[in-house]
């Protein structure tokens, strides 16, 4: 009887000899399920690759807005929406695409995502004014917005083991460290050999293998169908988002804060946020699960995602100033005396696991924070000479301190959030890590402002409208000094500099309190793995 069901099987429809060939082929590959076994590995490198370049391309224009500037002599304004384009749409729309990939399907979204990056890169490669470039860039960032959440969540759907998924995350968290420093890099290579739209012509050939890889090696995964996709609740997370990250982006800018340029957007996007929250506590079927935020480890794990990234890229801004200005470093030396911390945070990435298992995320969360408080508080022996030893030792700890953080922090954000609510939980996650990064800038900017300011304004020997003139940045005072006669400019330049080391002082000291505040927050994790 078997063999009259096999023949019969094989006779049925007409099934071409080649057609099952084939999908005995892509069976050989591995299962496309979730809990598919040996092909897992395989998703993961995929989804680091997909990873890498939205890593990338978030650092990548740095280097190249002097090259940008002189070609296509874009305004003040029009520069600024350049360089923020991509982020501010990018932090906007984690949400409702992660949220999208549980309704529709996460491979689709991720996989949309790739086409619309190579499409976004090739217009800013070629674009022949500001305003397609600005265009171009926040292509780019609904593309990021598409692929950031999905390789999060497909990544949980695809490692049910937390065992497993636990080192899935610590590699993919690396990946996401070195792109954030391989931008910088990559683009003064491409800078060095071609023109500035070379930058964003690297994504295209990779997204092109990205595209047929992914759909032949992804599973598809969705979340809970249930109801209709609040569309209404989408666009007003969307523009609430978009609100609230302008605003911060002005603060950290150097915009005072009771500017219409400031407060309008920000009161806008917070009332659209209340809205939001309430919108979805009364829906049967909401956009985002609302109670995962009553479960304390997922709270927990958010607020600490967001007072890590609030420490880093504050000090990371301030540093770069500090080794340029200060020390008097090249854009590449400065990248170079960087690079440990990137270095270091890859490691723990990559031991980020092991260290789970046995210290569990309450110890492991809270001395990653302690780890970089330390690192932070040490770095204020530095002062107007060059100390390298100093720098690479602390910037050692920093990252490595800083990256175990936030890989204890999503694994147990990730493992709280069930599979069905995957994608609203990873934009949950890339949402605050956005918000952090921005709030960072504004928050220890302000506090660098506030110090640096007073110490510039009294110079004696300097004619107060040129002190006042100083009194902004470091830079300006470097330009206004060289416009000074004598000993006039030599007096403005020290007391700039001196200035500039005590508020660098003074920032690290917030920033050590914001750390061990976290630490302190991480108390609320299991102590078990």
């Amino acid at each position: 009887m078997s063999g009259t069901t096999t023949a019969g099987t094989r006779r049925s429809a007409g099934v071409p000899r080649q057609r099952v060939r084939r999908a005995q082929w892509l069976t050989s590959l591995g299962d496309r399920r979730p809990d598919a076994g040996a092909n897992r590995w395989t998703v993961l490198v995929v989804l680091c690759v997909s990873l890498l370049l939205v890593a990338v391309d978030a650092t990548v224009l740095h280097v190249a807005v002097p090259a940008v500037t002189e070609d296509l002599r874009p305004g003040a304004v029009q520069l600024l929406w350049i360089v923020d384009a991509y982020p501010l749409v990018c932090a906007s729309l984690l949400i409702l695409f992660g949220t999208l990939g549980d309704r529709v399907g996460r491979r689709r979204v991720l996989l949309l995502g790739y086409g619309l990056f190579g499409v976004a890169s090739a217009l800013a490669a070629l674009a022949p004014n500001p305003e397609v470039l600005i265009g171009a860039r926040a292509l780019l960032g609904v593309g990021g917005a598409m692929i950031m959440p999905a390789t999060l969540s497909v990544l949980r759907q695809v490692f049910p083991d937390r065992r497993e998924r636990a080192l899935a995350v610590g590699i993919w968290s690396a990946v996401a460290a070195v792109g954030a420093a391989l931008g910088p890099l990559v683009g003064g290579f491409l800078l060095e050999h071609f023109w500035w739209g070379s930058v964003f012509l690297i994504n295209i050939p990779l997204m092109a293998v990205s595209l047929p890889v992914g759909r032949l090696l992804l599973p598809e995964s969705t979340g809970d169908r249930d109801g209709p996709w609040d569309v209404a609740g989408a666009l007003m997370a969307a523009f609430g988002l978009f609100g609230l990250v302008l605003a911060v982006k002005r603060l950290g800018g150097g915009e005072p804060p009771l500017t219409l340029a400031t407060v309008v957007p920000g009161a806008v996007g917070a009332a659209l946020l209340v809205l939001f929250v309430r919108r979805q506590r009364r829906r049967t079927h909401p956009l985002v699960d609302l109670g995962l935020f009553t479960r304390p480890a997922f709270g927990t794990s958010v607020g600490c995602i967001v007072l890590a990234m609030l420490a880093l890229v504050g000090l990371e801004l301030i540093a770069a100033q500090y080794l340029q200005l200060v020390l008097g470093l090249t854009p590449l030396q400065t990248g170079l005396r960087l690079l440990p911390l990137t270095l270091a945070a890859m490691a723990a990435g990559l031991a980020g696991s092991r260290m789970l298992h046995r210290l569990g995320p309450r110890v492991m969360v809270g001395f990653g924070f302690v780890l970089t408080a330390a690192a932070v508080l040490s770095l204020t022996a530095m002062g107007a000479d060059d100390r390298p030893a100093l720098l690479f030792g602390c910037f050692v700890v920093l990252g490595f301190g800083l990256e175990t953080t936030l890989f204890g922090a999503y694994e147990s954000m990730l493992s709280e959030a069930p599979a069905e609510s995957a994608g609203g939980a990873a934009a949950i996650g890339e949402t605050s890590y956005q918000l952090g990064a921005g709030m960072g800038i504004a928050l220890l900017g302000s506090v660098m402002n506030a110090t640096y300011a007073p110490g510039v304004a009294g110079t004696r020997g300097v004619p107060e409208a040129a002190a006042g003139s100083a009194s902004h940045s470091l830079g300006e005072a470097y330009d206004v000094a060289s416009r000074l006669d004598g000993p006039a400019g030599s007096a403005l330049r020290a007391a700039a500099r001196n200035a500039f080391v005590h508020g660098l002082h003074v920032t690290l000291g917030v920033s050590a309190v914001l750390l061990l505040a976290g630490a302190v927050a991480a108390l609320r994790l299991p102590r078990r793995f």
